[in-house]
């Protein structure tokens, strides 16, 4: 791979994450200037790690990938960059003190459990999985932000409100490639087989298990909401991406939404001016 100038990088980055994850970029491009780099180097290697499940044929090959990602940013901490735009991005944005490589490889432990099909236990497990890779992505966006970041129970139920979202959003492309994040024990009391959802099947049983999802997705938002004025406004652009949920939930959970059938979308200009809107209140 040739080498790349940490312009170019950057340039891709942003175009990466404007692609990939856009809730994200258009909440990047209103942080506060300083910051923008950082978020926007955090976005793009957030983007690689949750993709690499849907580029590998098989579980080892998705081992490999994260690895050499742990192994780039052990590298990165020494002033050794490998020449991906993502890592260079990073090295860019971030001193080699300032450079979370603990908080970042936890993300991609995290995302260790994407490479295993077996569905959630329950939705103790897939909160879980929700606090480790989107609540953890916002703690390191809050940090990029402040040093003192943002309380943990703000963080934490933002970003599983955030992930249980966008889950439920990508149901029909998870269900296309055989995977299911809907815990096992709905699908046991609702009597819904996984394989209708992988044919992309409707049904009274999926549609009682998106709104128990919908419903746990509103209450964490609800919950970070109430202690959400405590959060100092220079660092709330890591929790904006969670002021969207709620017009995708009310999308969702709509009578007789079919997700296979219709997209789960809101109009960029809807979600700009949702995003501007908190922004002059300094709220999420």
């Amino acid at each position: 791979m040739s080498e790349l100038r940490p312009d170019q990088s950057m340039i891709s980055c942003l175009d990466n994450v404007r692609r990939m994850d856009h809730d994200r970029y258009l909440t990047a491009l209103l942080a506060p200037s300083p910051a923008r780099g950082k978020l926007i180097a955090l976005y793009a290697f957030n983007a690689e790690i949750a993709r690499v499940r849907e580029m590998v044929s098989e579980p080892m090959l998705g081992q490999i990938r994260l690895q050499w990602w742990r192994e780039a940013l052990e590298g990165i901490a020494q002033g050794e960059v490998r020449g991906h735009e993502a890592a260079v991005g990073l090295a860019e944005a971030f001193s080699a003190e300032d450079l979370d490589v603990a908080g970042l490889t936890a993300l991609i432990d995290a995302r260790e459990r994407d490479l295993d099909d077996e569905p959630f236990a329950d939705m103790t497990a897939l909160n879980e999985y929700c606090s480790k890779t989107s609540s953890g992505l916002m703690r390191l966006a809050a940090r990029a932000l402040s040093p003192h970041g943002v309380a943990d129970d703000i963080i934490d139920n933002a970003g599983i409100g955030y992930a249980l979202t966008g889950l439920l959003r990508a149901l029909p492309v998870h269900a296309s490639q055989g995977r299911l994040y809907l815990p096992l024990d709905l699908l046991g009391q609702h009597n819904v087989d996984p394989h209708t959802i992988f044919a992309g099947e409707m049904s009274d049983g999926l549609r009682a298990i998106i709104g128990v999802v919908a419903a746990e997705a509103r209450e964490r938002l609800k919950a970070a909401r109430a202690v959400s004025p405590n959060a100092p406004r220079n660092v709330l652009a890591a929790l904006w991406p969670a002021s969207l949920c709620d017009a995708y939930l009310d999308r969702i959970t709509a009578p007789g939404f079919d997700p296979f059938r219709q997209a789960v979308e809101v109009p960029v200009f809807r979600r700009q001016l949702r995003l501007l809107g908190r922004k002059f209140a300094g709220r999420f």
